[in-house]
Formats: C-alpha cells, sequence, structure tokens
C-alpha cells in the first residue's frame, strides 16, 4: 500500500460509506436525467437516458465497485470513480443546476479522499497484527 491513512470510526466508517453510495446513486440519477432530457429528439433521448448511466453502472461494476470484476490498482479506481463522478456533475451542469453541481463534485472529492485513506489504514491494519 501507500503507506498513509486515516482510521475512521466506526460509526463514520459507515457513514461515509453510506455517503460513497448515495453519491454513486446521485451521478446515476443525474446522467439519466440529462440523458432523457439533452438530445434533439425523443430516441436519441431514450439513448442517451438509458445508455449514459448504463455505461457509467457497466464501467463502475467493472472496476470501482467493492465487489468489481477486475481488481486493478489503487490508481486505475480512482480514475473510473473521477470519471463517474466528473461525469454526474456535468449532468448536473448541463440539466441546469450548476450549484448543485459544485456541490456534488466537491462532496464527491471529499467523500473519496476520505473513504481512500480510511481503507488504507484499514488494510493496514489487517496485514499488520501488531498494529
Amino acid at each position: 500500500m501507500y503507506g498513509i491513512g486515516v482510521r475512521l470510526p466506526g460509526p463514520l466508517h459507515v457513514l461515509n460509506e453510506g455517503l460513497a453510495f448515495v453519491l454513486e446513486v446521485a451521478a446515476i440519477v443525474a446522467l439519466a436525467w440529462w440523458g432523457f432530457t439533452t438530445g434533439g429528439n425523443v430516441v436519441v433521448n431514450i439513448i442517451l437516458g438509458i445508455g449514459t448511466p448504463v455505461a457509467a453502472m457497466v464501467l463502475w461494476g467493472l472496476f470501482a465497485a467493492p465487489r468489481a470484476r477486475f481488481k486493478v490498482a489503487l490508481p486505475f479506481v480512482l480514475l473510473v470513480k473521477a470519471i463517474v463522478f466528473s461525469a454526474g456533475a456535468l449532468a448536473f451542469y448541463g440539466v441546469d443546476h450548476a450549484t448543485v453541481a459544485v456541490v456534488f463534485a466537491v462532496i464527491a472529492v471529499l467523500n473519496t479522499a476520505l473513504a481512500t485513506l480510511d481503507r488504507e489504514a484499514h488494510f493496514r491494519a489487517a496485514a499488520d497484527p501488531n498494529a
């Protein structure tokens, strides 16, 4: 691992993990909302409204989910999270909710950073029984 970490107390760990899930769902909802309202006609709206969130869910499930199909290095997981959360923020912006987009992006960055540090501390503690 990377030798850093901040281990959250149990209730804060659970709260932060719950917030992470809410952010993931919010990104998917924002992508669907944007997709269903951005196209020039009904067919494009349906394709974007279904296709964009499905693509994000597949990407997340393959690489960033706790039980991801492929186990990849942390920098790649963080890249996938950045792509999905950035797309969610841009989707909020695209449906004329700029303030929500900024708040969403800031909370997603803080949550992801804290979750990464927390997980690092948990993994380090599990690997070193003397810690």
